[in-house]
């Protein structure tokens, strides 16, 4: 379904709770994350990171609605977004195959495996408390903002995957075939935000 440029009725407390609690968590997760990433040389933590900038700025989106100095329409952020995600995408997959053909094996990286095993708690919540908002408001922008927030989780499983078994059997393919694994999803996530589609359930 095309988004329209909507105006928005006020904000309901709920919904500017969950924006400021996602802004909050996306700030953390970004920025370890990305300590994570360069510190360790890991491509799949880049890729997280990146949807982590990617999500900050749709929950940012979502605040921007309701704040009158700002005239953001939905199609426009949801293009930025979209932009965003296919050059974020790019750069994992470079990163990713320069490590394979460069041999350089990431290191464990605790951080990176304490910020996924986090966000594979908090996203999914925060993802189902959008989309009951989403469906009792019928907000576009809180919908797509939900399926961010799922997206996240799964490139948390992804990612926790490819860092445990790094650290586990210390086969340095593990992390880069982990963040190549993830660039679908990125990808997907970026074609529906250029189109401007939303998930059906919401």
């Amino acid at each position: 379904m095309q988004a329209p440029a909507s105006t928005c009725a006020p904000a309901r407390p709920a919904i500017l709770w969950l924006q400021i609690i996602t802004l909050l968590w996306m700030l953390v997760e970004c920025a370890v994350s990305a300590y994570a990433a360069v510190t360790a040389h890991s491509p799949a933590l880049l890729a997280f990171g990146s949807d982590s900038l990617v999500e900050l700025l749709s929950a940012t989106v979502v605040l921007l609605q309701w704040t009158p100095r700002f005239s953001l329409s939905e199609r426009t952020a949801a293009r930025t977004a979209s932009v965003l995600l296919y050059a974020l995408a790019g750069i994992v997959v470079v990163i990713a195959i320069l490590s394979i053909l460069l041999k350089r094996p990431p290191e464990t990286s605790v951080p990176g495996i304490a910020i996924t095993v986090a966000a594979l708690i908090a996203m999914p919540v925060l993802a189902l408390l959008k989309r009951r908002e989403a469906r009792r408001t019928g907000n576009v922008a809180l919908a797509a903002d939900a399926v961010q927030s799922a997206t996240c989780a799964w490139l948390a499983a992804i990612t926790l995957a490819g860092l445990g078994l790094n650290a586990l059997f210390h086969i340095a393919w593990f992390d880069s075939l982990a963040a190549l694994a993830a660039t679908p999803l990125l990808l997907k996530e970026a074609r529906a935000a250029w189109r401007g589609h939303t998930c059906s359930c919401c």
